[in-house]
């Protein structure tokens, strides 16, 4: 099979000729990766038989952008932390809101910001692997926008204007979804429609709050995404798994990053008991194997992924999130070396 084959077939919840992999990894990982390997990243990912998905976007055309932000106004500075330099969001810009009349003093970003018309052609000339294209974050996007705290406090406190921030978003995400999915004229294979739920051991939001704050937005999204065609990809932090029927009745198809020690929950009972409906994506242990484990504690962990997600297919194995820079190079090639012999059916 090519990588293409190989990895729609498994997020298809079908099995391929083998177990498919991914990459995700920090910039600091990705030049650890190119030194060793002495290459460049299409290199790596060749020398690791990553498969992996091609990504398209549309040209970004809105007003100018200040260095620093984003065209939302988000606002962010380096922080260099033992593991790393990452970049913190440390201005929110609707941090101040009262009320839904202070919403109208923020400039909402227009899906006419952007222009569409290279995006087929992109598509065209990505086809060797599955073409990936939108990223729909409502609850996310919610909490950059207010600030974490803040955003959890607005749901308990000030629903009104949580109700009112969280449609703006979700309309926005519809209109941006709609013009790339007819852009890519039926091309597109993957989408996101994905927040972070999830603590490090329970959720940061109630079920009931989830009902009522997200779902209705979910259940518009991901019916946008059926009607296209195009597969819902859900990145969900943390220990997420008491919104996992939820967000599967709603229409996601593939979980990503399964964070099993967040919970915890047993990696054979989440495959049995949602295999047959949700393909999984990730799962390789990154808070403790990869990063501070031996190599043959990377291969057991690595083992155990293969033998329980990805038995009978519907898996694609990657770390379970980006790879850190503390992470030792000989862990990742063990893991990668590991699905390689043994990631076979």
């Amino acid at each position: 099979m090519t990588s293409r084959e190989r990895t729609l077939t498994a997020l298809d919840l079908g099995q391929p000729d083998r177990v498919p992999l991914d990459l995700w990894a920090t910039g600091e990982v990705w030049a650890k990766l190119t030194a060793h390997f002495g290459c460049d990243p299409a290199g790596v990912r060749e020398r690791l038989h990553i498969d992996g998905f091609a990504g398209v976007a549309p040209a970004y055309v809105g007003p100018p952008v200040e260095p620093g932000s984003n065209f939302w106004g988000m606002r962010y500075k380096p922080v260099e932390y033992a593991t790393g330099t990452y970049q913190e969001q440390c201005y929110f810009p609707l941090a101040a809101a009262q009320t839904v009349a202070d919403l109208a003093h923020y400039r909402w970003p227009s899906p006419d910001w952007f222009d569409y018309s290279q995006v087929r052609q992109q598509c065209e000339q990505r086809r060797e692997r599955p073409i990936e294209a939108g990223y729909s974050a409502p609850f996310f996007f919610f909490n950059q926008l207010r600030g974490l705290e803040q955003s959890l406090l607005d749901l308990a406190l000030n629903q009104e204007l949580s109700h009112a921030i969280l449609a703006r978003l979700t309309d926005f995400f519809y209109g941006f979804a709609e013009r790339l999915f007819e852009a890519g004229g039926g091309l597109i294979d993957v989408t996101q429609l994905t927040d972070d739920f999830g603590g490090q051991t329970n959720l940061l939001l109630s079920p009931a709050s989830f009902d009522e704050y997200l779902a209705p937005h979910y259940c518009r999204l991901a019916g946008l995404m059926r009607d296209h065609g195009v597969r819902i990809f859900h990145h969900d932090d943390g220990a997420m798994w008491e919104l996992l029927p939820r967000l599967i009745d709603l229409g996601i198809q593939v979980l990503n990053p399964v964070q099993y020690r967040c919970g915890p929950v047993d990696l054979t009972w989440l495959k049995e008991t949602y295999g047959h409906r949700i393909a999984f994506h990730g799962g390789v242990d990154n808070q403790e194997v990869l990063p501070f484990g031996t190599v043959d504690e990377v291969i057991a962990e690595t083992r155990q992924c293969l033998q329980t997600l990805g038995r009978g297919g519907g898996y694609v194995l990657a770390p379970c999130h980006n790879l850190q820079p503390i992470t030792p190079v000989e862990n990742i090639l063990a893991m990668y070396r590991t699905a390689w012999e043994e990631g076979v059916y």
